[in-house]
């Protein structure tokens, strides 16, 4: 079979999802139009295995190989056929999801997977050839220091399809949980919900929003706190699955206007230095 994982959209998830991938031995493939970005993408994944090699964690021969076992291509067109992976992890739309899906089918992929974290598979597969070949890999981040992997089966996802997805999971290093396709998943149905409510409780001035993560750190254990997490995984996505879970469930997940506020004034976490911190 042909070793190489392709991952459609080298911003957050696709960087960690292609260090990881070229770390277990894939040929990886990151597509980004965007070339500043995939540029930006190298250079964050050479600085991860430098890091590696720094702690102890690889030599610096592995390192420079899986360095080398990456590429970046501008469009999916310009892909080879039959890659081994294809992981879509662009934004959390669906139209543009299932665009790039798509596009991706045509190059006839052995394996064909989003990394959403809340759209429903069924919703992606609509307009595939062949949605029995699509399920979800929804990785967490940082991608290479956690260990969790949800797997989504779709309704029409095959068992043959459920099975090539443990694999891959299973090569990744990664400890999966198979979920039914709902909107929102297992994690970020219940992750989600906790850090709409951490948000509003910032809005109703109960704590401060170091005060509200410590809660939780030392309270119930969480080993980083739901208004942290927001800034690290982006207002921007977390607005984007909320809308998304607000038209499966209703009233539960509606934004706070203050989440909406924040994303509109460019106050999008980590990524753009500051959120509920300044990073």
């Amino acid at each position: 079979m042909d070793e190489r994982f392709v991952i459609i959209g080298a911003g957050t998830m696709g960087v960690g999802i292609g260090y990881v991938a070229a770390s277990s031995g894939y040929r990886v493939e990151l597509v980004e139009v965007d070339a500043a970005r995939a540029e930006s993408a190298l250079l964050t994944m050479s600085d991860l295995w430098e890091r590696a090699v720094g702690r102890g964690k690889l030599d610096a021969a592995t390192a420079a190989d899986a360095r080398g076992r990456v590429s970046v291509a501008g469009t999916v067109s310009a892909l080879a056929p039959e890659p081994a992976v294809v992981v879509e992890a662009v934004p959390e739309r669906l139209d543009l999801k299932q665009s790039v899906l798509r596009a991706a089918e045509a190059h006839r992929p052995h394996l064909l997977a989003s990394n959403t974290s809340s759209i429903p598979i069924g919703a992606l597969a609509d307009g595939l050839e062949h949605p029995d070949r699509l399920i979800g890999l929804h990785f967490f981040n940082p991608v290479w220091a956690m260990p969790l992997l949800e797997i989504v089966v779709g309704a029409a996802s095959a068992p043959g399809t459920v099975d090539a997805a443990r694999t891959v999971a299973a090569r990744l290093g990664k400890d999966p949980i198979l979920v039914r396709d709902m909107p929102g998943f297992a994690t970020s149905r219940l992750g989600v919900a906790l850090g709409l409510e951490a948000i509003r409780m910032v809005a109703d001035g109960v704590a401060a929003p170091a005060d509200i993560d410590k809660a939780m750190v030392l309270g119930y254990r969480h080993p980083m706190g739901p208004l942290e997490l927001t800034d690290v995984v982006g207002l921007d996505v977390r607005l984007d699955i909320a809308r998304t879970l607000e038209k499966a469930y209703g009233d539960r997940f509606t934004p706070p206007p203050l989440l909406v506020e924040m994303v509109a004034e460019g106050r999008l976490g980590k990524k753009s230095s500051e959120g509920f911190y300044r990073w």
